[in-house]
C-alpha cells in the first residue's frame, strides 16, 4: 500500500445506504475538499459514477469511512462499509484504507449550519462534507506520522 506521503490524490467516501459522500484530497498539500454526493441506488449506477471520478482524478488511494457505535463497537453498517471498500479495491485495483468516521455526519451538519447553509442545500452536501472530514482526519494523521 502506498504511504500517505507518496500516494498523491486520494478519494474518500462516506458510505451510506441512501447516499455516498465523496471528497478528494492531495497528500502533498494535506488538504481535503468535498466533491460530490452519489445516490446509493440499487444496481451499478453508483459504480459508474465512481468510475467517472476515478477517470477524472486518477487516485492512488481510497479512504472509506468506517462507521461504529460511539464506543467503537462495530455494527451492521460497519460490515456494509467494509464490503463497499472491498468492492472498490477489487474493481479498481486501488488500495483502500478505512478511517474512523464516528460523528462526521453530525460534524458536517454542524459546520454547514454554522456556515448558514439551510434545508435542502445542507442535506444535498452533508455527505460530501462528511467525506471531507474523514479524509482530512486521514491526511492529518498521516502527515504527522
Amino acid at each position: 500500500m502506498p504511504s500517505a506521503s507518496s500516494a498523491g490524490t486520494v478519494l474518500a467516501f462516506d458510505f451510506g445506504t441512501q447516499r455516498i459522500g465523496v471528497a478528494v484530497g492531495e497528500t502533498r498539500t494535506g488538504l481535503a475538499h468535498p466533491l460530490v454526493t452519489i445516490a446509493a441506488t440499487r444496481g451499478d449506477e453508483w459504480l459508474r459514477e465512481i468510475t467517472a471520478l476515478v477517470a477524472e482524478w486518477h487516485p492512488a488511494l481510497f479512504v472509506v469511512g468506517l462507521p461504529t457505535h460511539a464506543d467503537g463497537v462495530p455494527h451492521a453498517m460497519t460490515a456494509r462499509a467494509q464490503r463497499f471498500g472491498r468492492q472498490l479495491e477489487r474493481h479498481f485495483s486501488i488500495p483502500v484504507e478505512f478511517c474512523d468516521e464516528r460523528f462526521t455526519t453530525h460534524g458536517a451538519a454542524d459546520a454547514l449550519r454554522e456556515a448558514g447553509t439551510r434545508g435542502r442545500e445542507r442535506k444535498r452536501v452533508r455527505d460530501q462534507v462528511a467525506a471531507q472530514l474523514i479524509l482530512q482526519d486521514y491526511l492529518d494523521r498521516h502527515r504527522s506520522a
